[in-house]
Protein backbone atom coordinates (compact mmCIF):
# COMPACT_ATOMS: atom_id res chain seq x y z
CA UNK A 1 0.00 0.00 0.00
CA UNK A 2 2.78 2.19 0.81
CA UNK A 3 4.59 1.80 -1.99
CA UNK A 4 1.47 2.14 -4.21
CA UNK A 5 1.42 5.94 -2.51
CA UNK A 6 4.35 6.66 -3.78
CA UNK A 7 4.06 5.80 -7.54
CA UNK A 8 0.36 7.55 -7.30
CA UNK A 9 2.82 10.73 -5.64
CA UNK A 10 5.53 10.25 -8.05
CA UNK A 11 3.21 9.76 -11.10
CA UNK A 12 1.37 13.34 -9.99
CA UNK A 13 4.76 15.27 -9.91
CA UNK A 14 5.29 13.96 -13.47
CA UNK A 15 2.12 15.14 -14.58
CA UNK A 16 2.44 18.47 -12.83
CA UNK A 17 5.79 19.11 -14.75
CA UNK A 18 4.68 18.19 -18.24
CA UNK A 19 1.58 20.10 -17.96
CA UNK A 20 3.43 23.15 -17.56
CA UNK A 21 3.42 25.58 -19.64
CA UNK A 22 6.35 26.12 -21.67
CA UNK A 23 6.73 29.46 -20.48
CA UNK A 24 7.30 28.52 -17.00
CA UNK A 25 10.04 26.53 -18.35
CA UNK A 26 12.61 28.96 -19.91
CA UNK A 27 11.19 32.79 -20.03
CA UNK A 28 13.24 34.57 -22.31
CA UNK A 29 16.19 34.13 -24.61
CA UNK A 30 18.75 35.16 -21.03
CA UNK A 31 16.94 32.22 -19.42
CA UNK A 32 18.22 29.12 -19.36
CA UNK A 33 15.79 25.76 -19.39
CA UNK A 34 14.98 25.06 -15.67
CA UNK A 35 15.58 21.19 -14.55
CA UNK A 36 14.88 20.15 -11.21
CA UNK A 37 16.52 17.99 -9.58
CA UNK A 38 15.20 14.93 -7.69
CA UNK A 39 16.35 16.44 -4.23
CA UNK A 40 14.10 19.86 -5.08
CA UNK A 41 11.65 18.00 -6.09
CA UNK A 42 11.41 15.60 -3.07
CA UNK A 43 10.90 19.10 -1.07
CA UNK A 44 7.00 18.06 -2.33
CA UNK A 45 6.67 16.01 0.54
CA UNK A 46 2.52 16.55 1.63
CA UNK A 47 4.19 16.14 4.91
CA UNK A 48 6.12 18.76 5.52
CA UNK A 49 4.49 21.74 3.09
CA UNK A 50 0.95 21.70 3.75
CA UNK A 51 1.27 24.86 5.57
CA UNK A 52 1.60 26.76 2.68
CA UNK A 53 -0.25 25.18 0.28
CA UNK A 54 2.40 23.28 -1.53
CA UNK A 55 1.15 19.67 -0.73
CA UNK A 56 -0.65 19.88 -4.54
CA UNK A 57 1.94 18.77 -6.99
CA UNK A 58 1.44 21.18 -9.24
CA UNK A 59 1.84 24.25 -6.98
CA UNK A 60 4.65 22.67 -5.17
CA UNK A 61 6.33 22.18 -8.58
CA UNK A 62 5.40 25.73 -10.25
CA UNK A 63 6.77 27.06 -6.77
CA UNK A 64 9.81 25.37 -7.42
CA UNK A 65 10.15 26.50 -10.66
CA UNK A 66 9.31 30.07 -9.81
CA UNK A 67 12.41 30.41 -7.12
CA UNK A 68 14.89 28.29 -9.36
CA UNK A 69 14.46 31.23 -12.23
CA UNK A 70 14.47 34.26 -9.42
CA UNK A 71 17.84 32.38 -8.69
CA UNK A 72 18.27 32.66 -12.28
CA UNK A 73 18.22 35.91 -12.72
CA UNK A 74 19.90 36.59 -9.60
CA UNK A 75 22.93 34.36 -11.21
CA UNK A 76 22.98 32.58 -7.89
CA UNK A 77 23.51 28.76 -8.34
CA UNK A 78 23.07 27.43 -4.57
CA UNK A 79 21.47 28.93 -1.08
CA UNK A 80 22.19 27.80 2.35
CA UNK A 81 19.67 25.60 3.48
CA UNK A 82 17.41 26.54 6.58
CA UNK A 83 16.72 24.20 9.32
CA UNK A 84 13.22 25.13 9.27
CA UNK A 85 13.06 23.24 6.12
CA UNK A 86 15.56 21.17 5.52
CA UNK A 87 16.74 18.21 7.25
CA UNK A 88 20.58 18.12 5.91
CA UNK A 89 20.80 21.91 7.02
CA UNK A 90 22.68 22.78 10.68
CA UNK A 91 20.03 22.86 13.46
CA UNK A 92 19.07 25.83 14.65
CA UNK A 93 20.71 27.73 17.25
CA UNK A 94 19.58 28.12 20.70
CA UNK A 95 22.50 29.03 22.19
CA UNK A 96 22.49 32.54 23.38
CA UNK A 97 26.06 33.25 23.44
CA UNK A 98 26.19 32.25 19.60
CA UNK A 99 22.97 34.18 18.91
CA UNK A 100 24.85 37.65 17.54
CA UNK A 101 27.66 36.47 15.18
CA UNK A 102 27.09 40.39 13.60
CA UNK A 103 26.95 42.45 16.52
CA UNK A 104 27.13 45.66 14.80
CA UNK A 105 23.46 47.06 13.28
CA UNK A 106 23.08 50.04 10.72
CA UNK A 107 22.85 53.25 12.33
CA UNK A 108 19.00 54.44 11.82
CA UNK A 109 20.35 58.06 12.17
CA UNK A 110 23.41 57.74 10.08
CA UNK A 111 23.10 59.33 6.41
CA UNK A 112 24.39 56.74 3.52
CA UNK A 113 27.21 59.84 3.25
CA UNK A 114 27.99 59.05 7.23
CA UNK A 115 26.65 62.82 8.28
CA UNK A 116 24.70 62.29 11.54
CA UNK A 117 20.80 62.85 11.43
CA UNK A 118 19.89 65.22 14.05
CA UNK A 119 16.51 66.64 13.33
CA UNK A 120 13.59 65.59 12.47
CA UNK A 121 13.50 67.50 9.70
CA UNK A 122 16.46 65.83 8.24
CA UNK A 123 14.75 61.76 9.42
CA UNK A 124 11.64 62.43 7.36
CA UNK A 125 13.40 64.51 3.97
CA UNK A 126 16.97 62.84 4.25
CA UNK A 127 17.51 59.48 6.40
CA UNK A 128 13.55 57.92 6.17
CA UNK A 129 13.69 57.83 2.20
CA UNK A 130 17.06 56.36 2.23
CA UNK A 131 15.98 53.46 4.49
CA UNK A 132 12.65 52.57 2.80
CA UNK A 133 14.74 52.44 -0.92
CA UNK A 134 16.91 50.12 1.21
CA UNK A 135 13.49 47.77 1.94
CA UNK A 136 11.76 48.06 -1.31
CA UNK A 137 14.97 46.95 -3.38
CA UNK A 138 16.35 44.12 -1.14
CA UNK A 139 14.03 43.54 1.60
CA UNK A 140 10.13 43.29 0.91
CA UNK A 141 10.19 45.09 -2.83
CA UNK A 142 8.67 47.17 -4.82
CA UNK A 143 5.06 47.87 -5.23
CA UNK A 144 4.40 49.03 -8.77
CA UNK A 145 4.19 52.97 -9.40
CA UNK A 146 1.10 52.22 -10.85
CA UNK A 147 -1.82 49.23 -9.06
CA UNK A 148 -4.78 48.53 -10.52
CA UNK A 149 -8.15 50.41 -8.55
CA UNK A 150 -9.98 48.98 -6.39
CA UNK A 151 -13.84 49.48 -6.09
CA UNK A 152 -15.34 48.22 -2.60
CA UNK A 153 -18.71 46.53 -2.49
CA UNK A 154 -20.93 45.96 0.81
CA UNK A 155 -22.25 42.39 0.09
CA UNK A 156 -24.42 41.98 2.66
CA UNK A 157 -24.58 43.89 6.30
CA UNK A 158 -26.21 41.82 9.40
CA UNK A 159 -27.34 42.55 12.55
CA UNK A 160 -25.34 39.80 15.04
CA UNK A 161 -24.33 39.50 18.76
CA UNK A 162 -20.76 38.92 19.20
CA UNK A 163 -20.52 37.18 23.01
CA UNK A 164 -22.98 39.84 24.42
CA UNK A 165 -22.87 42.59 22.17
CA UNK A 166 -25.09 43.38 19.34
CA UNK A 167 -23.16 44.39 16.21
CA UNK A 168 -23.76 45.39 12.73
CA UNK A 169 -21.23 43.07 10.48
CA UNK A 170 -20.48 44.24 6.74
CA UNK A 171 -19.05 41.20 4.09
CA UNK A 172 -16.90 43.57 2.08
CA UNK A 173 -15.35 42.23 -1.65
CA UNK A 174 -12.87 45.18 -2.82
CA UNK A 175 -13.11 43.62 -6.65
CA UNK A 176 -9.61 44.93 -8.53
CA UNK A 177 -10.11 46.32 -11.90
CA UNK A 178 -8.47 43.39 -14.34
CA UNK A 179 -9.16 44.99 -17.59
CA UNK A 180 -5.18 44.68 -18.17
CA UNK A 181 -5.56 41.18 -17.82
CA UNK A 182 -8.62 39.18 -17.29
CA UNK A 183 -7.07 36.13 -16.75
CA UNK A 184 -6.67 36.96 -12.98
CA UNK A 185 -9.41 38.18 -10.71
CA UNK A 186 -8.68 39.54 -7.24
CA UNK A 187 -11.08 40.18 -4.89
CA UNK A 188 -10.01 41.48 -1.97
CA UNK A 189 -12.28 40.11 1.37
CA UNK A 190 -13.05 41.17 4.59
CA UNK A 191 -15.55 42.13 7.21
CA UNK A 192 -16.28 45.10 9.22
CA UNK A 193 -18.17 44.69 12.67
CA UNK A 194 -19.06 47.50 14.70
CA UNK A 195 -21.13 48.50 17.96
CA UNK A 196 -25.07 48.67 16.84
CA UNK A 197 -25.40 50.85 19.63
CA UNK A 198 -22.62 53.61 18.27
CA UNK A 199 -24.07 57.12 17.23
CA UNK A 200 -21.34 57.62 15.36
CA UNK A 201 -17.87 56.74 14.00
CA UNK A 202 -15.85 54.06 15.89
CA UNK A 203 -11.81 53.29 16.22
CA UNK A 204 -11.11 50.11 14.09
CA UNK A 205 -8.52 47.01 14.72
CA UNK A 206 -7.95 45.12 12.24
CA UNK A 207 -6.27 41.72 11.83
CA UNK A 208 -4.94 40.19 9.34
CA UNK A 209 -5.95 36.43 8.78
CA UNK A 210 -5.68 33.76 6.32
CA UNK A 211 -9.44 33.57 5.72
CA UNK A 212 -12.71 36.14 6.68
CA UNK A 213 -15.89 34.62 9.25
CA UNK A 214 -18.28 33.13 6.90
CA UNK A 215 -21.47 35.27 6.33
CA UNK A 216 -24.05 35.56 9.16
CA UNK A 217 -26.82 32.86 9.26
CA UNK A 218 -29.84 32.54 11.22
CA UNK A 219 -27.90 29.42 13.13
CA UNK A 220 -25.10 31.97 13.84
CA UNK A 221 -27.38 35.01 14.75
CA UNK A 222 -25.31 34.68 18.51
CA UNK A 223 -21.77 34.09 18.40
CA UNK A 224 -21.33 33.34 21.98
CA UNK A 225 -18.17 31.51 21.41
CA UNK A 226 -16.49 34.67 19.62
CA UNK A 227 -12.98 35.13 20.26
CA UNK A 228 -12.28 36.73 23.70
CA UNK A 229 -10.30 39.82 21.69
CA UNK A 230 -13.39 40.83 20.05
CA UNK A 231 -15.37 40.61 22.77
CA UNK A 232 -12.97 42.89 24.71
CA UNK A 233 -12.66 45.41 21.88
CA UNK A 234 -16.20 45.67 21.46
CA UNK A 235 -16.37 46.39 24.88
CA UNK A 236 -14.42 49.45 24.74
CA UNK A 237 -16.60 50.63 21.89
CA UNK A 238 -14.28 49.91 19.56
CA UNK A 239 -14.48 47.41 15.80
CA UNK A 240 -12.59 45.65 14.39
CA UNK A 241 -11.98 44.21 10.59
CA UNK A 242 -10.83 40.99 9.17
CA UNK A 243 -8.73 40.96 6.12
CA UNK A 244 -8.07 37.81 4.43
CA UNK A 245 -4.16 37.76 3.23
CA UNK A 246 -5.21 35.03 0.47
CA UNK A 247 -7.74 36.86 -1.04
CA UNK A 248 -4.64 39.59 -2.47
CA UNK A 249 -2.33 37.49 -2.84
CA UNK A 250 -1.25 33.43 -2.69
CA UNK A 251 0.63 31.72 0.31
CA UNK A 252 3.28 30.39 -2.36
CA UNK A 253 5.42 31.20 -5.00
CA UNK A 254 3.56 29.47 -7.35
CA UNK A 255 0.79 32.38 -6.99
CA UNK A 256 2.91 34.91 -8.37
CA UNK A 257 1.95 34.25 -12.31
CA UNK A 258 -1.13 32.71 -12.05
CA UNK A 259 -3.11 34.71 -9.37
CA UNK A 260 -3.16 37.67 -6.69
CA UNK A 261 -2.55 41.01 -7.43
CA UNK A 262 1.19 40.40 -8.61
CA UNK A 263 0.50 37.52 -11.02
CA UNK A 264 -2.38 40.22 -12.38
CA UNK A 265 0.40 43.67 -12.25
CA UNK A 266 2.95 41.73 -14.07
CA UNK A 267 0.58 39.56 -16.15
CA UNK A 268 1.02 36.20 -15.51
CA UNK A 269 5.11 36.75 -16.04
CA UNK A 270 7.82 36.45 -13.44
CA UNK A 271 9.17 39.03 -11.18
CA UNK A 272 11.72 40.91 -11.27
CA UNK A 273 14.23 41.07 -8.43
CA UNK A 274 12.92 43.80 -6.82
CA UNK A 275 9.14 43.66 -7.33
CA UNK A 276 6.85 42.87 -4.54
CA UNK A 277 6.51 39.78 -2.51
CA UNK A 278 3.42 39.04 -0.64
CA UNK A 279 4.44 40.58 2.46
CA UNK A 280 4.20 43.96 0.65
CA UNK A 281 1.05 42.52 -1.32
CA UNK A 282 -0.70 41.99 1.85
CA UNK A 283 0.34 45.44 2.98
CA UNK A 284 -0.75 46.45 -0.45
CA UNK A 285 -4.06 45.19 0.57
CA UNK A 286 -4.69 46.61 4.29
CA UNK A 287 -4.09 50.25 2.35
CA UNK A 288 -6.81 49.28 -0.09
CA UNK A 289 -8.94 48.70 3.39
CA UNK A 290 -8.35 51.46 4.72
CA UNK A 291 -8.83 53.64 0.99
CA UNK A 292 -12.63 51.57 1.97
CA UNK A 293 -12.44 53.28 5.37
CA UNK A 294 -12.01 56.63 4.43
CA UNK A 295 -15.70 56.17 2.79
CA UNK A 296 -17.41 54.39 5.45
CA UNK A 297 -18.95 56.74 7.63
CA UNK A 298 -19.34 54.14 11.02
CA UNK A 299 -15.43 54.43 10.56
CA UNK A 300 -13.03 56.56 12.78
CA UNK A 301 -10.20 56.28 10.36
CA UNK A 302 -7.59 58.76 12.20
CA UNK A 303 -8.18 55.48 14.63
CA UNK A 304 -7.41 52.57 12.79
CA UNK A 305 -5.40 49.99 14.06
CA UNK A 306 -3.62 46.51 12.95
CA UNK A 307 -2.87 43.30 14.42
CA UNK A 308 -1.51 40.33 13.33
CA UNK A 309 0.14 37.28 14.54
CA UNK A 310 3.54 35.08 13.57
CA UNK A 311 3.25 35.38 9.61
CA UNK A 312 0.87 38.22 9.74
CA UNK A 313 2.54 39.55 12.51
CA UNK A 314 4.95 40.37 9.77
CA UNK A 315 2.45 41.92 7.79
CA UNK A 316 1.18 44.37 9.92
CA UNK A 317 4.55 45.58 10.55
CA UNK A 318 5.34 45.99 6.77
CA UNK A 319 2.22 47.96 6.61
CA UNK A 320 2.56 49.90 9.51
CA UNK A 321 6.11 51.14 8.62
CA UNK A 322 5.16 52.07 4.71
CA UNK A 323 1.56 53.48 5.50
CA UNK A 324 1.19 56.47 7.91
CA UNK A 325 -2.44 56.28 7.96
CA UNK A 326 -2.62 53.72 10.36
CA UNK A 327 -2.60 54.60 14.28
CA UNK A 328 -1.17 51.77 16.40
CA UNK A 329 0.00 48.30 15.84
CA UNK A 330 -0.03 44.78 17.72
CA UNK A 331 2.97 42.95 16.26
CA UNK A 332 2.85 39.38 17.79
CA UNK A 333 5.62 36.97 17.55
CA UNK A 334 6.59 38.34 13.91
CA UNK A 335 10.30 36.28 13.80
CA UNK A 336 12.43 36.80 10.78
CA UNK A 337 10.72 39.22 8.31
CA UNK A 338 9.25 40.98 10.80
CA UNK A 339 10.58 42.26 14.04
CA UNK A 340 13.17 40.48 15.08
CA UNK A 341 16.80 41.17 13.36
CA UNK A 342 18.42 39.73 10.75
CA UNK A 343 21.31 39.52 11.98
CA UNK A 344 20.48 37.05 14.95
CA UNK A 345 20.90 34.01 14.50
CA UNK A 346 18.56 32.11 16.71
CA UNK A 347 15.71 29.74 16.15
CA UNK A 348 14.20 30.47 12.78
CA UNK A 349 17.00 32.18 10.87
CA UNK A 350 17.67 34.60 7.47
CA UNK A 351 17.94 30.99 5.58
CA UNK A 352 14.71 29.86 6.17
CA UNK A 353 12.93 33.00 4.34
CA UNK A 354 15.08 32.06 1.32
CA UNK A 355 13.43 28.90 0.90
CA UNK A 356 11.09 27.02 -1.00
CA UNK A 357 8.39 27.86 1.38
CA UNK A 358 8.76 31.11 2.46
CA UNK A 359 10.90 32.92 -0.23
CA UNK A 360 7.21 34.07 -1.51
CA UNK A 361 7.10 36.94 0.86
CA UNK A 362 10.23 38.86 0.18
CA UNK A 363 11.75 40.28 -2.67
CA UNK A 364 13.62 38.00 -4.88
CA UNK A 365 16.86 40.05 -4.01
CA UNK A 366 16.92 38.90 -0.62
CA UNK A 367 17.57 35.10 -1.83
CA UNK A 368 21.39 36.81 -2.40
CA UNK A 369 21.59 37.05 1.30
CA UNK A 370 21.62 33.33 1.96
CA UNK A 371 23.64 32.53 -1.22
CA UNK A 372 26.86 34.52 -1.68
CA UNK A 373 25.90 37.16 0.89
CA UNK A 374 25.19 36.99 4.49
CA UNK A 375 22.90 39.18 6.98
CA UNK A 376 25.60 41.29 7.61
CA UNK A 377 25.56 42.35 3.75
CA UNK A 378 21.97 43.67 4.41
CA UNK A 379 22.40 47.72 4.47
CA UNK A 380 19.50 47.59 6.68
CA UNK A 381 17.95 45.78 9.32
CA UNK A 382 14.69 45.17 11.72
CA UNK A 383 15.36 47.78 13.97
CA UNK A 384 14.82 50.41 10.69
CA UNK A 385 11.31 48.80 9.97
CA UNK A 386 10.47 49.22 13.71
CA UNK A 387 11.64 53.20 13.08
CA UNK A 388 9.46 53.60 10.14
CA UNK A 389 6.72 53.24 12.24
CA UNK A 390 7.77 56.15 14.50
CA UNK A 391 6.43 58.58 16.16
CA UNK A 392 3.37 55.89 16.38
CA UNK A 393 3.10 53.48 19.09
CA UNK A 394 4.14 49.84 17.80
CA UNK A 395 3.42 46.75 20.70
CA UNK A 396 5.99 44.17 20.13
CA UNK A 397 4.82 40.73 21.49
CA UNK A 398 6.30 37.44 21.90
CA UNK A 399 5.92 33.89 23.60
CA UNK A 400 8.00 32.47 26.39
CA UNK A 401 11.23 30.62 25.43
CA UNK A 402 10.81 28.02 27.78
CA UNK A 403 9.50 24.70 27.60
CA UNK A 404 8.61 22.25 24.60
CA UNK A 405 5.70 24.38 23.37
CA UNK A 406 7.69 27.83 23.37
CA UNK A 407 7.96 30.78 20.95
CA UNK A 408 11.92 30.08 20.40
CA UNK A 409 11.73 29.70 16.62
CA UNK A 410 10.02 33.67 16.52
CA UNK A 411 12.90 35.00 18.86
CA UNK A 412 10.92 37.27 21.19
CA UNK A 413 14.24 38.58 22.71
CA UNK A 414 15.46 39.24 19.08
CA UNK A 415 12.52 41.37 18.52
CA UNK A 416 13.08 43.01 21.56
CA UNK A 417 16.90 43.63 20.73
CA UNK A 418 14.99 44.97 17.11
CA UNK A 419 12.81 47.54 19.51
CA UNK A 420 15.49 48.75 21.77
CA UNK A 421 17.85 49.54 18.22
CA UNK A 422 14.56 51.92 17.09
CA UNK A 423 14.43 53.99 20.51
CA UNK A 424 17.44 56.53 18.87
CA UNK A 425 14.67 57.72 15.89
CA UNK A 426 11.53 57.96 18.33
CA UNK A 427 13.22 59.70 20.92
CA UNK A 428 14.81 62.00 18.20
CA UNK A 429 10.50 62.58 17.17
CA UNK A 430 10.15 63.80 20.73
CA UNK A 431 8.75 59.88 21.85
CA UNK A 432 9.58 57.64 24.50
CA UNK A 433 11.36 54.25 23.75
CA UNK A 434 11.14 50.96 25.67
CA UNK A 435 13.04 52.87 28.67
CA UNK A 436 15.73 49.71 28.63
CA UNK A 437 17.94 47.66 27.05
CA UNK A 438 17.76 44.81 29.52
CA UNK A 439 15.77 42.08 28.79
CA UNK A 440 12.42 42.36 31.11
CA UNK A 441 11.54 39.04 33.17
CA UNK A 442 8.90 36.92 31.13
CA UNK A 443 5.09 38.64 31.74
CA UNK A 444 6.36 41.91 32.63
CA UNK A 445 5.13 44.39 30.28
CA UNK A 446 6.93 47.85 28.75
CA UNK A 447 4.04 50.00 28.15
CA UNK A 448 5.01 53.35 29.27
CA UNK A 449 6.61 54.81 25.77
CA UNK A 450 5.40 54.43 22.44
CA UNK A 451 7.50 51.18 21.74
CA UNK A 452 6.10 48.47 23.76
CA UNK A 453 6.98 44.97 24.69
CA UNK A 454 5.64 41.74 26.45
CA UNK A 455 6.49 38.52 26.23
CA UNK A 456 3.79 36.16 27.44
CA UNK A 457 4.00 32.60 29.95
CA UNK A 458 2.71 30.63 26.44
CA UNK A 459 4.20 29.44 23.04
CA UNK A 460 3.49 30.64 19.29
CA UNK A 461 0.14 32.63 19.89
CA UNK A 462 -1.05 36.18 20.13
CA UNK A 463 -4.02 35.23 22.75
CA UNK A 464 -2.16 36.22 26.20
CA UNK A 465 -1.08 39.08 25.07
CA UNK A 466 -4.45 40.89 24.00
CA UNK A 467 -4.97 42.69 26.97
CA UNK A 468 -2.05 44.11 27.92
CA UNK A 469 -1.95 45.75 24.29
CA UNK A 470 -5.71 46.73 24.64
CA UNK A 471 -4.41 49.17 27.61
CA UNK A 472 -1.38 50.13 25.91
CA UNK A 473 -3.37 50.75 23.02
CA UNK A 474 -6.21 52.74 25.11
CA UNK A 475 -3.73 55.57 25.53
CA UNK A 476 -4.19 57.10 22.10
CA UNK A 477 -7.44 54.95 20.76
CA UNK A 478 -10.10 56.43 22.36
CA UNK A 479 -13.63 55.18 22.13
CA UNK A 480 -17.44 55.70 24.06
CA UNK A 481 -17.75 52.24 26.01
CA UNK A 482 -20.38 49.61 24.97
CA UNK A 483 -21.36 48.41 28.35
CA UNK A 484 -24.86 49.72 27.74
CA UNK A 485 -25.52 47.54 24.97
CA UNK A 486 -25.01 44.81 26.30
CA UNK A 487 -27.40 42.15 25.52
CA UNK A 488 -29.24 40.81 28.96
Amino acid sequence: MRIARLLKRFLSVIVAVACLPLSAIAQGAAMSPIVLTQAQVAVCDPHRTCDHGLCDATTCIQTLLDREQMMQQLHITSLRPGPGNHKDAPPPNFDESKANPYPNLPDPLILNNGKKVTTAKMWWQQRRPQIVEYFDREVYGRVPAHTPKVIWEVASTANETVGKYPVITKQLVGHVDNSSYPAITVDIRMTLTTPASASGPVPIIMQFSSSTPPPPSASRAVRAAAPLWEQEILEKGWGYAILSTMSIQAENGAGFRSAGIIGLVNKGQFRKPDDWGALRAWAWGADRAMDYFETDKSVDTKQVGLQGHSRYGKAALVTMAYDQRFAIAYVSSSGIGGAKLFRRNFGEPLEDLASEREYHWMAGNFLKYAGPLTANDLPVDAHELIAMCAPRPVFISGGSTIGAASDNAADPPGSFMAAVAAGPVYRLLGKKDLGTSTLPPIATPLIDGEIAFRQHTEGHTDVPNWPTFLIFASRYIHGHAANAAIVH
